[in-house]
């Protein structure tokens, strides 16, 4: 119900699933926030978030949401807007925030603001990236709009051709110069930094690496030199306070270790980081301490509106 303080919620309806194309990750981590959630002693109702989303937040009367939807609609200030309007207290990222990160390049353009490495890339019709090299190869083709890897081609060194794009990729795509180097991920929860996490997998860090079991190892802490360790940290808690971000954020970058600092960049923040059994911001929070249900707890008491 509107109005009840976040910190005395009994009631907490989770959103999962949706119609994005993370919607099976998005059931995968809304599943496990649900279990954690009533061990931590909330009352849980489950939705999977349709157009008769509003309807069924009126018949549940949760005292607060949790938003564990993952890609459009639930991760670009949609859903956001929808429970600011409904002044329903939430969790993560508000309306601005959302839509700024999952907006890959204006989300490039605030951390550029902000002092932050970022690789250099511009927007392209689709037509074009598959008519031409937009960029000198190496580089990587991607929607503009989505998550979890979610449509990403990669064009390598001394390739004769662009690259031939799915019929569902997006009329627009980004195209950015491919970042070479070491897969690292840091979360931040509230004003906190909690570790550096390095990704091996065997090929591209895609869809399938990120949400099968095995699919890719995970080091945490990173072995890395105490200045580039201590650099992810800070850009990943500049990034979060340059989109504007709120309660939990992931953000992901790039080592290049023959370049030194110069070659640590900013790949992207993920204001609604996955919440899966192979989840990298649940594993970054145990490893400080915080159990997946006190995890959950943290995010449930930190929600609010006017986000």
């Amino acid at each position: 119900m509107a109005g009840v303080s976040s910190r005395t919620a009994h009631r907490v309806a989770v959103l999962m699933g949706g119609p994005s194309a993370e919607r099976e990750v998005s059931l995968s981590s809304g599943r496990e926030c649900v279990a954690a959630l009533q061990v931590a002693g909330y009352q849980v109702v489950a939705i999977d978030a349709g157009a008769d989303l509003p309807a069924r937040l009126a018949d549940a009367r949760p005292d607060v949401v949790f938003n564990a939807l993952h890609g459009r609609w639930g991760e670009d200030g949609c859903v956001q807007g929808l429970l600011e309007w409904l002044r329903l207290p939430y969790t993560h990222s508000g309306v601005l925030a959302s839509a700024l990160a999952m907006d890959k390049t204006r989300a490039k353009a605030a951390f550029a603001g902000a002092g932050l490495p970022v690789a250099a890339g511009r927007l392209a019709c689709k037509a074009e990236a598959m008519a031409r090299h937009v960029l000198p190869p190496p580089y990587v083709v991607k929607p503009n709009a989505e998550g979890s890897s979610v449509g990403v081609y990669i064009v390598p060194e001394g390739a004769n051709s662009p690259p031939v794009l799915a019929a569902d990729m997006p009329e627009v795509v980004l195209v950015e110069a491919y970042a070479p180097g070491r897969e690292l991920t840091v979360s931040v929860l509230g004003d906190r930094a909690l570790g550096v996490t390095e990704i091996f997998a065997p090929g591209w860090y895609d869809y399938a690496a990120k949400y099968t079991p095995g699919g890719s190892r995970h080091v945490l802490p990173a072995d890395l030199p105490a200045p580039i360790a201590d650099a992810c940290l800070d850009y990943a808690l500049r990034a979060h306070a340059a989109l504007g971000c709120r309660g939990l954020s992931r953000t992901d970058l790039r080592w290049d270790a023959a370049k030194g600092l110069a070659g640590l960049i900013i790949l992207e923040t993920n204001t609604q980081p996955g919440m899966t059994p192979t989840s990298l911001s649940p594993e970054q929070a145990r490893h400080v301490g915080i159990d997946f249900p006190a995890l959950c707890r943290w995010i449930v008491e930190d929600a609010t509106c006017s986000r």
